[in-house]
């Protein structure tokens, strides 16, 4: 198999004062990592590593957002302090970004009404969110919120998100979570609706930075019991349908990158409903094609279940269904599955009995 070279890769031979050019010729390399190279050849050779995920946006201090406060703040800081950090221009920066994917959100037909909401951790117990009862799309960086972990708010003039309690127990129960988005979009909500699971190995995209999305089940929206049962599934994956509700996705990069992944697992379920209609079985990968995608995907840091399974284990879709085209009637309460058309199995059965008065 070929050798998947990352980003991380990438940082850790120019920390050892490894020559870039003894990265083997024929391995695969990651976009993030293309990018690296490229910027290394602009600057000369001369590059610094990136700092590894923090535990919070702010602290993160990332390319392109503003420093960090000198002095960390947390839930138990002074209620002068945190109203501080909460203007402060980290934290504007962050409230721009939140309005921006919402804004997204809305221009995609991700949300209706006031629906979907968004969360950044942004500090020890803290977590920036959007407001109740205001469209994604048209949201202001005044209107978002502070909360604590258990979801009391501590800044803001707007109420916060009335579903904030599922963003913070994905956060207390996935460490890694920098960023949520919760959506309504259209396709990816209707196989939550009809209890179906996307089939897998079909697409690399979705496979490289999602893989399965299983489904929670359906829960009162805002209940500690919804916020639980998609929380029980984030340690392995980092995208959740929601019976009957929409979809959750989690970023250890940024909240950006988990919007990112609504774009994909909606692009995703739209081509698999496309294609399901076309008369043609699916096409998928092979174990082996799938292993290689794997490989990437454990290399950029992304969990999957699936890493490490038998290859006869890879590829199961035994419960996808596609539509009409593969139904199947449902058996009846004594086990016998009930006919479809009473005239066809009548005439069914007529010639199987020619076909058994024949052979006697």
């Amino acid at each position: 198999m070929k050798s998947v070279i990352s980003a991380k890769d990438i940082e850790e031979y120019i920390r050892q004062g490894r020559d870039l050019g003894e990265l083997p010729p024929d391995a695969i390399i990651t976009p993030a990592a293309r990018d690296m190279l490229r910027d290394l050849q602009t600057q000369g050779g001369r590059s610094q590593p990136r700092p590894a995920p923090a535990q919070s946006a702010v602290q993160a201090n990332t390319p392109g957002q503003p420093a960090a406060p000198a002095k960390p703040v947390s839930v138990s800081s002074p209620a002068a302090e945190i109203e501080a950090f909460f203007k402060s221009p980290a934290m504007e920066d962050l409230k721009k970004q939140i309005c921006e994917v919402g804004r997204r959100l809305w221009q995609r037909a991700y949300v209706d009404g006031n629906g979907g909401n968004i969360a950044i951790r942004v500090g020890d117990g803290l977590a920036l969110c959007t407001p109740t009862l205001v469209s994604k799309g048209f949201m202001k960086p005044e209107d978002l919120c502070l909360v604590d972990l258990d979801g009391n708010q501590v800044a803001g003039g707007k109420k916060r998100t009335s579903e904030i309690l599922m963003h913070l127990q994905i956060m207390k129960q996935q460490p890694r979570a920098l960023a949520t988005v919760h959506c309504h979009p259209p396709h990816a909500t209707a196989f939550a609706v009809a209890q179906v699971e996307p089939p897998t190995c079909m697409i690399p995209e979705i496979e490289v930075f999602i893989g399965r999305v299983p489904i929670a089940p359906y829960r009162t929206p805002g209940t500690p019991e919804m916020g639980k049962l998609v929380a029980d599934l984030v340690d392995q994956h980092n995208t959740v349908l929601m019976g009957n509700h929409g979809a959750v996705a989690w970023s250890h990069v940024s909240v950006e990158d988990a919007y990112f992944k609504m774009e994909i697992l909606e692009a995703y379920c739209r081509t698999v409903w496309v294609a399901s209609q076309l008369g043609q079985p699916l096409k998928t990968f092979t174990a082996e094609q799938l292993k290689d995608l794997l490989k990437i995907k454990q290399n950029l840091g992304i969990p999957d279940p699936r890493i490490g399974l038998k290859e006869c284990e890879l590829c199961d879709n035994a419960e996808w269904r596609p539509g009409v085209s593969c139904g199947v009637p449902a058996p009846d309460a004594k086990g016998a599955v009930a006919a479809r058309d009473p005239q066809a199995e009548a005439v069914i059965q007529a010639v199987t009995d020619q076909i058994m008065e024949r052979l006697k």
